[in-house]
């Protein structure tokens, strides 16, 4: 099957030699998104054209993309992420082997000129795209000896960009012997090379060797959660997910918040009661009890999460919106979360905070308990609290001065906490 002129592509007027400047990083990531949806929908009518669209962006990467400010980290992602999608597209599209060489072709001019390595993902999925196994092999052939030679080099700082496109050439065309030789022969063991041996040796179903061959692949300079989610991958594949839970789920799927890591691990392991997840979490985390809190008032273990608010530290101003939602409905979680949050203000959790986050405690803490109808007990509990004030130059308690009486006129004015 041979491409088919049709419709000219959106996307390429867009992606011109140097079509963003300096501070065009947000206008790129959304052109590259576009971009994406438009190979995408084209993949559901006309797979080789849709091939053909996903080469044309990537060489159009660098020179577009050029002189953007990508310290942010924002492109960069945006890119890594546009190569993952599109490279199924590109393996999968039955072109026929002339057109499928010519791509090729394309693709290793593009990452030779790339000047930033946005397209090393491409290299990492070199044998994928070659679309056969006889098109793996060769180009295997054609990069080995440039990869022997620079790895013996004994010149500092040899680096050859071909190096993972060889590996993943040799573990797609089956020759996976070949491919540990030749890994045993790397002067730096990194795991972004090693794990090709990894994957060879789990594709003949040597998974205790591979897991060993992986445990012995944390270097310094290593991604040791990296390691521990190819190991996790392996493992589930296999029918063994309990293992994996138990040696890998924390320390590969770990996110930015606590909510986002039980999510990632919720998701992969889904017969997996949830509050056995969370409590297998907070143990994992001594001293940062208090990190789990969103996590269990979302799961509705209330309790837990009085708990932990109390355990360790918390954002005061996370406690206080908790507090806030929940004042209507379950005024006794409310006033117990407020009642953690002066404590934790105590103690000097909480970054940047201010007497707001102080006032806004103490309101919804009082409006909680006069709900219950505990006032008194409510101030006697305050002033315990207070007792405590860790905080430089009492701050807590000198911001709660005038409010100190249980009389309900002293409380803080609702203009005071917008």
């Amino acid at each position: 099957m041979t491409t088919r002129r049709s419709s000219k592509w959106v996307f390429t007027r867009r992606f011109r030699s140097q079509a963003f400047g300096w501070r065009g990083s947000p206008l790129a990531c959304q052109r590259i998104k576009e971009a994406v949806a438009e190979i995408r929908q084209a993949a559901r009518r006309d797979p080789v054209r849709a091939g053909e669209g996903v080469v044309r962006l990537l060489e159009r990467m660098w020179p577009a993309l050029q002189h953007v400010d990508s310290s942010s980290g924002a492109l960069g992602n945006a890119v890594a992420k546009a190569v993952d999608a599109v490279i199924p597209i590109l393996a999968e599209a039955d072109a026929d082997p002339k057109t499928r060489t010519g791509w090729l072709d394309r693709l290793w001019q593009a990452i030779q000129d790339d000047g930033v390595g946005y397209l090393e993902g491409l290299a990492d999925r070199w044998g994928e795209i070659c679309g056969d196994t006889e098109t793996a092999s060769r180009w295997a052939d054609e990069l080995l000896g440039v990869v022997r030679a620079c790895w013996n080099d004994p010149a500092p700082g040899a680096y050859f960009r071909g190096s993972t496109a060889c590996l993943s050439s040799l573990l797609e065309a089956g020759r996976y012997e070949e491919l540990l030789d030749l890994l045993n022969a790397t002067p730096h063991p990194f795991w972004h090379y090693r794990r090709f041996g990894f994957r060879a040796l789990a594709a003949v179903g040597r998974n205790e060797e591979a897991l060993d061959y992986a445990r012995a692949s944390g270097g310094l300079n290593d991604n040791q959660a990296a390691i521990d989610q190819d190991c996790e991958e392996l493992l589930i594949a296999s029918g063994e997910a309990e293992a994996a839970y138990r040696q890998y789920a924390i320390s590969a799927n770990q996110g930015l918040t606590g909510v986002a890591t039980f999510r990632n691990i919720a998701r992969k392991y889904p017969r997996k009661d949830k509050s056995e997840i969370l409590i297998d979490l907070v143990a994992s985390t001594p001293g940062q009890e208090g990190r789990w809190f969103a996590t269990a008032r979302r799961l509705g273990l209330l309790d837990l999460a009085v708990r932990l608010a109390n355990r360790g530290p918390c954002d005061p101003r996370t406690l206080n919106r908790a507090a806030r939602d929940s004042a209507k409905d379950n005024p006794r979680f409310a006033l117990e979360v407020s009642l953690a949050s002066l404590r934790g203000l105590c103690q000097g959790w909480g970054y940047e905070v201010s007497s707001q986050e102080v006032l806004d405690a103490y309101r919804f803490a009082s409006q909680a308990a006069e709900r219950l109808g505990i006032g008194d007990r409510f101030q006697e509990e305050l002033l315990e609290i207070l007792a405590h004030d860790r905080t430089p130059g009492e701050f807590v308690r000198e911001s709660l001065g005038p409010y100190l009486e249980k009389r309900t006129d002293k409380l803080p004015p609702q203009s005071a906490l917008k």
